[in-house]
């Protein structure tokens, strides 16, 4: 076990109360590792942003440590609050299933076991053990949409009737999930040079969705309403990041890979470095300092004679430069035009296509 505990540098008292958390960890005698994420420039969704680093360090940190279930506070009120959100928000069926109490995200296995207890209790746990807590003052923050609700959710029958409704929906989506993973499973593979082969014309929306998803590298599926448009006639298309082509060589069905124009820009190419939200640089070999990391691009016309990929394809793998000199494409055989550097890149999408169910505490 090691406890995590994460300094954003939002607040002067931050950097005191993990240190208190520390303290409270090594009472009970369990490691803990205080992370602190680079300082974040107050204005536009920072509670979003917030976020985002505090999961990419704990993230990094279980990786560190060979982690892979990493457990989160989440509590029922927390639950009741996003399906609030969410209803708001007009979201889908599914969508009120609420948090999972079991998912994956950058290859970590989240995992919620607070998700059905109502933080009262928790609070009546702590004080029966003489223990205090602390209390974020961001919670106060009525300009933020989830205080507000909170403040108006102050019934627990309330909070039940919304747990219970997540369960349900929950149930209905890890049935759908089921049957989307057992037709993908027969109809798609998908190839660690980051894009996938669909062998038919057709395709399930939410199994296209999952596709376009992962080969993305994004947190989130597309708009439902441009999945539901085309898979009435699966066509080469781009959307949500990701390109459908025709499968090249008379192969039945489609490709999906990334859409070029949105890949990102080349950085530098460190250990356990993520690019472009999907190929992670899992060692560098004997790469130079200074290396980057970034898209084949127009350079793959030199490796169309040496790999049997689509040239469309070719264009999206990642390659490792020095001064705009290639050096080398990891995800290619090494040969007289590709050495070997010792360099190992792995594809590692946010979310798989089809990995951990969508899982609920009740029902």
């Amino acid at each position: 076990m090691l406890a995590l505990t994460v300094d954003h540098g939002l607040r002067p008292e931050a950097a005191e109360e993990v240190h208190a958390v520390a303290t409270l960890m090594a009472a009970y005698a369990i490691p803990c590792q205080m992370l602190k994420i680079p300082p974040l420039e107050y204005g536009t969704a920072i509670a979003a942003r917030a976020r985002n680093a505090r999961y990419e360090a704990l993230f990094m940190a279980c990786r560190q440590a060979g982690i892979v279930d990493l457990l989160l506070g989440h509590h029922a009120r927390d639950q009741a609050e996003t399906i609030l959100l969410r209803a708001e928000s007009a979201s889908g069926e599914f969508g009120l299933a609420g948090i999972a109490a079991v998912s994956v995200r950058d290859g970590i296995r989240l995992v919620r076991p607070l998700l059905d207890t109502n933080p009262v209790d928790l609070r009546h746990e702590l004080t029966a053990r003489g223990l205090c807590w602390i209390e974020d003052p961001s919670n106060q923050d009525q300009r933020s949409t989830r205080i507000r609700l909170r403040a108006e959710l102050t019934d627990d029958r309330e909070v039940a009737s919304l747990i219970d409704r997540a369960a349900h929906a929950g149930t209905e989506r890890a049935q759908s999930e089921l049957e989307t993973a057992r037709w993908l499973a027969l109809h798609a593979s998908i190839r660690p040079e980051g894009f996938a082969h669909l062998d038919c014309e057709t395709s399930p929306p939410e199994a296209l969705s999952a596709l376009i998803r992962t080969i993305a590298g994004r947190g989130y599926p597309p708009p439902a309403a441009s999945i539901a448009a085309l898979v009435r006639a699966l066509h080469p298309a781009t959307l949500a990041g990701a390109r459908i082509i025709k499968a090249p060589r008379n192969a039945p069905g489609f490709l999906i890979l990334r859409e070029q124009a949105a890949i990102a820009s080349p950085q530098q190419a460190e250990e356990n470095s993520l690019w472009d939200r999907r190929f992670r640089l899992i060692r560098r070999g004997d790469l130079p300092i200074g290396a980057t990391i970034g898209a084949l691009g127009a350079d793959a016309a030199r490796y169309r004679d040496h790999s049997d990929l689509p040239a469309a394809v070719l264009r999206t793998l990642p390659a490792i430069r020095e001064d705009g000199r290639i050096l080398c494409v990891p995800l290619l055989s090494a040969g007289p035009r590709n050495p070997d550097r010792g360099t190992q890149v792995q594809c590692t999408s946010p979310v798989p296509v089809a990995g951990a169910l969508f899982r609920t505490l009740r029902g």
